[in-house]
C-alpha cells in the first residue's frame, strides 16, 4: 500500500528559486484602447505590417428552378423599401390607407361631376340659342310668305279702301304679327337710314335741312333687330 505524502504535490524545479510571474501579452494603441494578444501568424498593425489580402467568396449559383430570393436592404437598394416586407399595415395604419384612398377616389368623382354639370349646361345654353335661332328663322319664313299680302292691305289703307269688316281683319293680322316680334316700319316724315330705308327716288327742296322720307312705296318690317325687308320710299333732301 503506498504512503500518502501529507505535504501535498510536488512543486516544480527552480519554483522555490524564483517567484512566480505574470505577463500580459495584450498591446495598447495610440489611442488607449486595448487590442487583442497577436495571434501567431497574425499581422502586426503596430509594426506597420500589411494585412494580408483576402479572397473573395466565389458567388453561388442558384439550384436550377429555385428563384433566388431578395433581402430587404436588396429591396430598399431597389426604390421600394415596403417590398421585402412579408406583412401588411394594420390598425390604425389601414385604416388611414383606407381613408387617403377614398378621399382620392372622391376627388375623382367630384371632378368628373363637376365636368359632366358644366358640359351639360354648355349643352343646355347652346339648346336654347338653337330653339331661338329655330323659332326666329320659322318667323322670318312665314313673314316673307305674308309679304305680299301686307303690302296689299297697306296700299288699301292708303287710298282708303279698307273699311268693315276688312279693316277689323287687317287689324288683327298687325296684332298676331307682333306678338311673334313682327315690327312695320316707314313713315313718312322719318329721317332717312340707309341701314332702315331703300331710296327708289331722290329730288331736292330748298326748305330741306336733311334726306327725309317723302312717300313710302313699301313698308319694311323687322324681327328684334334683323332687318327682313328695307323700307322702299322715296326721299327729298337740300340742294
Amino acid at each position: 500500500m503506498t504512503e500518502e505524502n501529507p505535504q501535498g504535490p510536488p512543486e516544480p524545479d527552480g519554483s522555490g528559486d524564483q517567484p512566480f510571474h505574470f505577463r500580459d501579452k495584450r498591446k495598447v494603441n495610440n489611442s488607449g484602447d486595448q487590442s487583442r494578444p497577436t495571434e501567431p501568424g497574425a499581422p502586426d498593425e503596430a509594426a506597420g505590417e500589411p494585412a494580408p489580402e483576402v479572397e473573395p467568396a466565389p458567388e453561388v449559383e442558384p439550384a436550377p428552378g429555385v428563384e433566388p430570393v431578395e433581402t430587404p436592404a436588396q429591396s430598399a437598394a431597389s426604390g421600394d423599401p415596403l417590398e421585402g416586407l412579408d406583412f401588411e399595415p394594420s390598425g390604425d395604419a389601414a385604416e388611414a390607407a383606407a381613408v387617403l384612398k377614398a378621399q382620392a377616389e372622391a376627388a375623382d368623382h367630384l371632378d368628373a361631376l363637376q365636368r359632366e354639370r358644366a358640359s351639360f349646361t354648355n349643352y343646355r345654353n347652346r339648346a336654347l340659342r338653337d330653339q331661338d335661332a329655330a323659332r326666329d328663322r320659322g318667323v322670318q319664313d312665314v313673314l316673307v310668305a305674308l309679304m305680299p299680302v301686307l303690302d296689299d292691305i297697306e296700299r288699301a289703307k292708303q287710298h282708303g279702301e279698307l273699311s268693315g269688316p276688312m279693316a277689323a281683319i287687317a287689324e288683327k293680322v298687325d296684332q298676331s304679327l307682333q306678338k311673334f316680334g313682327v315690327e312695320r316700319f316707314g313713315k313718312v316724315g322719318e329721317e332717312f337710314d340707309p341701314t332702315l330705308h331703300e331710296a327708289l327716288m331722290h329730288s331736292t327742296s330748298a326748305d330741306a335741312t336733311a334726306a327725309t322720307v317723302n312717300l313710302v312705296v313699301e313698308p319694311g318690317y323687322k324681327i328684334g333687330d334683323k332687318v327682313v325687308r328695307a323700307a322702299r320710299v322715296g326721299v327729298v333732301g337740300p340742294e
